[in-house]
């Protein structure tokens, strides 16, 4: 009787080593797994991260060549807009460059240029003219103390802040100006900067919208200007006379708008949007105003 004890008793316990070992191999081969799984994540992280990076190295490497060719030239040869393809290292870029004198800015142009814009875009003649008063009360400064009336506006309508009366840091707060209709500062926004500090507009440059946006504009001008500025035999100077010297310039920004498509070694595309500004006698040749950026399609942001 004692002996079949024993032996039951050792039964159950080679039983219950057996599990334990089984759960102890259950336990290893759920370790492995989830190393496994973080091995992978890492490795797909790594991978995007150096994406990303060569990505941004190929951007910078597009912006230095692009203001060495900018630079390497006088104030009178050089371009006001260009584009060129270029390899660097295993991957590609290709740069438009264009002055910002090519839109309005909504710092210094005055209200026929401002009306002008929307009325191109759309806008009737009738409300145009209020909306870019909206813009120059936004931007105009006023002394300390002083009754304004657009801060009147502003605090009657009940906005939780008031006008800045000072230059636009950037496009995008036209989004903050009340009164324009948001579709209108969509529009608008495509061919407007804060960059460029000019009153007038490059017409050799300038969208078609902008052209059309110059006081005194008619269809049949317009067309006769778009023609004949695509005509290499016309003398650019004549294309002024056309537009207005008040509206019209052939004067390039210090400012320039990069737009860089870039092929990444491994084949992946990417894209940026890069103002940049000149700078002479300095040793820095160049400074970035504002850069957008895009990886694989998503949405840009400014760094």
């Amino acid at each position: 009787m004692t002996g079949a004890r024993t032996t039951g008793a050792a039964k159950d316990a080679r039983g219950f080593i057996v599990i334990a070992v089984l759960w102890m191999l259950a336990a290893l081969a759920a370790l492995v797994l989830i190393y496994l799984a973080y091995v992978t994540n890492t490795a797909v992280t790594v991978a995007g991260n150096t994406d990303r990076v060569q990505t941004d190295a190929l951007v910078n490497a597009a912006i230095e060549l692009t203001a060495y060719r900018l630079t390497g030239k006088g104030d009178a040869a050089r371009p006001t807009s260009g584009t060129f393809d270029a390899r660097i290292g295993m991957g590609r870029v290709a740069v438009t460059f264009r002055s910002e004198a090519a839109r309005i800015d909504l710092n210094a142009a005055p209200k026929g240029l401002l009306s002008g814009l929307m009325m191109a875009l759309g806008v009737g003649a009738n409300e145009a003219p209020g909306y870019a008063d909206r813009i120059l009360a936004w931007r105009a400064s006023t002394e300390a103390g002083q009754d304004d009336p657009e801060d009147s506006y502003y605090r009657t309508i009940g906005t939780a802040y008031l006008p800045r009366h000072a230059p636009f840091p950037h496009v995008e707060e036209l989004w903050l100006v009340r009164g324009i209709p948001p579709a209108v500062v969509e529009r608008m926004l495509p061919f407007v900067t804060v960059f460029s500090n000019m009153r007038t507009v490059n017409v050799m440059d300038a969208a078609p919208q902008v052209v059309a946006a110059m006081p005194g504009m008619t269809p049949g001008t317009l067309q006769q200007l778009l023609k004949e500025r695509a005509d290499p035999r016309i003398s650019p100077q004549s294309l002024v006379s056309l537009a207005g010297s008040n509206n019209a310039t052939l004067e390039a920004a210090k400012s320039y708008r990069l737009s860089i498509a870039v092929e990444s070694p491994t084949r992946r595309q990417s894209s940026a949007e890069v103002v940049i500004l000149l700078l002479d006698g300095t040793d820095e040749p160049y400074r970035v105003l504002s850069w957008h950026n895009a990886f694989d399609g998503s949405a840009g942001k400014p760094l």
